[in-house]
């Protein structure tokens, strides 16, 4: 007995370790591109490997003249503000227009849901250049091609669909006889809404709207069809610079994106893990 107890013990520190291995190999092959870029960006020298100097540590071989290329160059911080005002205005619309949808697929009177939620999360697997395509003849045909007024929509679009299915999420464990109790009391539907379900589903709409942002911030098919001079975005000025000149300022801007995105998921999982407290009943 206390053998077969030993060779199952170590049978599951066995699994348990290759389960760690395997995890780290997959950690390595999808990180580790991107965390090439950092210590690349911090080349003195405008190339895009890793010079003799770099791998001696040598002081000398390091620089912030990228950095301060990016601060003082008057494309970028015209890309930087467009990225800004754009990816918030589109987000703002798509948070709206996601939780409204949300809330009508999670009545049980909302007919034909699995179709409708069908429609509304069709942008996030329509390839990419079919939708911005179809945006570029649709605005051109309304005027508002080149525009700002243009991307936004045409990001909006694209970002309404992570809110719809965040929010979603979070009213599927939502207690519907909160809102009866609410109504039985005289609050209107707004009032309901406003003082009842938004306070609770507010994690959920917040991380659909950080992810409506993230995922204008970082488009770039629609900004090469619908964007001109005026209406470029940093992955528009970094596709740019890749194309007409290669600089490692393109390299400073990805790590400025890198580290964007580390602070997007940690408020994402805190804000999941705070829901998931809440959600946990009072001992």
């Amino acid at each position: 007995m206390t053998s077969k107890t030993a060779t199952f013990g170590l049978g599951d520190r066995l699994a348990r370790w290759l389960h760690l291995a395997f995890c780290a190999a997959v950690f390595v092959f999808l990180i580790a591109p991107m965390l090439v870029v950092i210590p690349l960006s911090f080349n003195a020298e405008p190339y895009f490997t890793f010079s003799e100097g770099m791998l001696a540590l040598d002081a000398d071989a390091y620089s912030l003249r990228w950095y301060r290329n990016i601060v003082e160059d008057e494309e970028w911080r015209l890309a930087l503000a467009n990225s800004l005002f754009i990816g918030l205005a589109a987000a703002a619309i798509a948070t709206v227009l996601g939780v409204l949808a949300a809330l009508g697929l999670a009545s049980p009177a909302m007919p034909g849901r699995a179709l409708v939620t069908g429609l509304l999360i069709s942008p996030m697997i329509t390839p990419i250049i079919i939708s911005a395509a179809g945006m570029f003849f649709f605005y051109s045909s309304l005027g508002l091609s080149q525009t700002h007024l243009s991307l936004v929509l045409a990001h909006a679009a694209l970002g309404t669909p992570f809110v719809v299915i965040t929010v979603t999420a979070t009213l599927a464990g939502f207690d519907r006889n909160l809102t009866r109790a609410a109504a039985s009391l005289g609050a209107g539907p707004l009032a309901v809404f406003r003082r009842v379900q938004l306070p609770l589903i507010a994690p959920g709409v917040i991380a659909g709207a950080l992810f409506a942002f993230a995922a204008s911030f970082d488009e770039v098919v629609t900004v090469l069809f619908l964007g001109g001079l005026e209406q470029r975005t940093i992955p528009r000025q970094m596709w740019a610079g890749i194309r007409e000149q290669i600089s490692p300022e393109i390299l400073a801007v990805a790590t400025f994106l890198v580290a964007f995105v580390l602070v997007l998921m940690g408020v994402v999982e805190w804000l999941r893990r705070r829901h998931g407290q809440e959600g946990e009943p009072a001992r």
